[in-house]
């Protein structure tokens, strides 16, 4: 009889949850894909703030729709670059999640927009003789 009879059901259970395979089709990613999704990370952000901070467009419904749409960009490098999500891991589930997540993301933005310009349409004037009378 052994001295360690639990040695071989400690090691399939230490195999087990260390394994580097966890029932995952596509990698997980490398440092090469990390970083080329780190740079497009930033580039996708410093593009907008220059826009903004440089005043470079007279138009500022086209500064904030060229914003937004870069913002909608980033999200799905986040997603494909940091979350893996493609048509082949997870028997195409992420792939499907990443459709679902864009939809809510126009179905937010666009809803955000139309909010907020019926808000500015509706708005009531206000002038500084009007301001000073409430309360």
């Amino acid at each position: 009889m052994s001295s360690h009879p639990q040695a071989p059901a400690q090691e399939s259970a230490h195999n087990t949850h260390h394994g580097h395979s966890h029932g995952h089709e596509a990698a997980h990613g490398s440092f090469k894909s990390y970083m080329t999704g780190f740079v497009l990370a930033v580039i996708l952000t410093a593009i907008p703030f220059w826009l903004v901070m440089a005043d470079v467009l007279d138009n500022k419904a086209l500064t904030a729709g060229i914003v937004m749409a870069f913002a909608a960009v980033q999200v799905v490098v986040h997603m494909v670059y940091f979350l893996h999500m493609n048509s082949k891991s997870e028997g195409g589930w992420t792939m499907l999640a990443m459709i679902f997540t864009i939809v809510i993301v126009v179905i937010a933005l666009s809803g955000s927009l139309w909010v907020m310009h019926h808000l500015n349409t509706n708005m009531m004037p206000m002038n500084p003789e009007m301001m000073k009378n409430m309360p």
